[in-house]
């Protein structure tokens, strides 16, 4: 591919790479906490060797080809880097690589949601003690899923450090007049958004007692959410760790008002996150990781199981047909 696909690089009439140099200059609250934080972010895949221990230099490796390729940072051990397969101990050892692996290059956000309140404390405690930027959590589950319970849930973790908060909201719906309620507690000052409702989200942030920045979270639709102009800084998500150069590029489009040149490289993000959703299973899509170069071994159970080699080729054909992955791209 070199840049993109050659559809996209005619429509921008560049080269991707060179675009993705520099801060997108999207809408940034003023406060310390929010400096650079505009841009796109992977949520960073949890890689694993063969018997099933983290991979930590797989780790870094993902991270450098982010970076080179125009990522402003990475969500740590969330949905994606499978935080909840995790052990608390396993989650240390992510934080800990993503910090060496960046080397303050990159904003970091801790995801640390857990069922239990005090071990999400105790991964925030850990996080703002090694450094992470930020740190971030989704709502309680499977106990205590209701608004009472997730406002307390959200007020210890948020208490335990003096890091921003990042809410976490995944499959739930926005009810600004409600949900404002929780950005008054101490440190709640960004929310990842992965829903669609983006109308709601406006709406919430002109609600709020103080500054916070969002993120959209829906790989397939972050350009529909940009257009908003003045409600997200950035987006976040699973795709970002395979073609980072396609979001880092949405998202400079899109911040200096180029919606029409962004069209096509959104067109092929939402195929390729089409070919994921369809998957069986989520170790399909984090054998993508395998295509570009950084094998990062199957989704632990019960997200996936590892592939049969007959199982990878025949999904590996289906990323070649897409045109615009290139195999082995970190190299």
């Amino acid at each position: 591919m070199g840049t993109i696909a050659s559809a996209s690089a005619a429509a921008m009439g560049t080269n991707v790479k060179a675009e993705t140099t520099g801060s997108p200059v999207f809408p940034v609250p003023s406060g310390a906490e929010f400096a650079g934080m505009a841009g796109a972010y992977a949520a960073l895949v949890t890689p694993y060797h063969p018997d099933g221990s983290v991979n930590e230099e797989m780790i870094e490796k993902i991270v450098e080809f982010g970076l080179s390729n125009g990522l402003t940072g990475f969500y740590l051990t969330g949905s994606t880097g499978e935080g909840f397969l995790l052990s608390v101990e396993e989650r240390k050892t992510v934080y800990d690589r993503a910090v060496k692996a960046a080397r303050g290059r990159a904003k970091l956000i801790a995801h640390v949601g857990c069922l239990a309140t005090r071990d999400a404390v105790t991964l925030a405690r850990y996080a703002a003690k090694i450094g992470i930027d930020w740190v971030s959590s989704v709502a309680p589950v499977y106990f205590g899923q209701n608004f009472d319970a997730a406002f307390a849930h959200y007020k210890t973790i948020s208490e335990a450090t003096d890091l921003p908060f990042m809410i976490y909201s995944i499959g739930q719906q926005i009810v600004p007049e409600r949900d404002v309620r929780i950005f008054e507690l101490k440190n709640v000052k960004g929310m990842k958004y992965t829903g669609y409702a983006y109308w709601t989200v406006k709406t919430l942030r002109r609600r709020l007692p103080h500054p916070a920045i969002f993120f959209a979270g829906a790989d397939e639709q972050e350009l529909c959410a940009f257009a908003y102009g003045d409600t997200f800084s950035g987006c976040i998500g699973t795709t970002d760790n395979m073609i980072p150069r396609h979001h880092a590029q949405i998202c400079r489009l899109a911040a200096a008002g180029r919606f029409a040149e962004a069209a096509p490289l959104m067109d092929e993000v939402a195929r390729f996150v089409e070919l994921v959703i369809g998957a069986p299973h989520a170790s399909y899509w984090k054998s993508v990781m395998r295509y570009i170069g950084l094998d990062s071994g199957p989704a632990r159970s019960p997200a996936g199981q590892p592939l049969t080699e007959e199982e990878y080729a025949a999904y590996a054909r289906k990323i070649d047909a897409l045109g615009f992955i290139r195999r082995n791209d970190h190299a």
